[in-house]
């Protein structure tokens, strides 16, 4: 079974393109902290290319941005290629079956548009919309 599960963060803009074929492709790098520090105590992480086919690549190419953190579901692929120069290259890379958008980096203030409209500002978790929140009661109901 080849099946790998990946949380991280955007460390650039994806890329969107079509094939001749006419696929659209969209590949992004993902960086995934490791889950233990170096030896002078600092974290490090695994820089991981991602790429993701069809109607979800359209999407990610839309909604993504450096910074986003993702949780990526797929497989990985190993491939191989003979280089303009005659060596032989390796590309190590997930091939995404889904990707979920957990969190938006906060970017700040977008500012206001030519008709004088409001400023938005991006939240962390995007459920601002649904009211405001409600202080948690230590006492269940049941």
């Amino acid at each position: 079974m080849n099946k790998i599960i990946l949380m991280g963060r955007l460390t650039r803009d994806p890329e969107v393109r079509v094939t001749p074929s006419e696929k659209t492709v969209c590949t992004f790098t993902l960086a995934v902290d490791r889950q233990f520090a170096n030896q002078s105590g600092e974290r490090e992480a695994d820089f991981i290319n991602i790429v993701v086919w069809g109607k979800a690549a359209e999407l990610c190419g839309n909604s993504l941005a450096k910074g986003h953190r993702l949780l990526v579901e797929g497989r990985l692929q190993i491939r191989n290629y003979v280089a303009k120069d005659g060596t032989k290259r390796y590309v190590t890379e997930v091939i995404a079956n889904s990707v979920e958008f957990v969190e938006r980096k906060s970017i700040g203030n977008v500012g206001s548009n030519a008709d004088g409209g409001q400023e938005h500002t991006a939240s962390k978790s995007g459920m601002d919309g649904f009211g405001k929140a409600v202080a948690f009661d230590e006492e269940i109901p049941f």
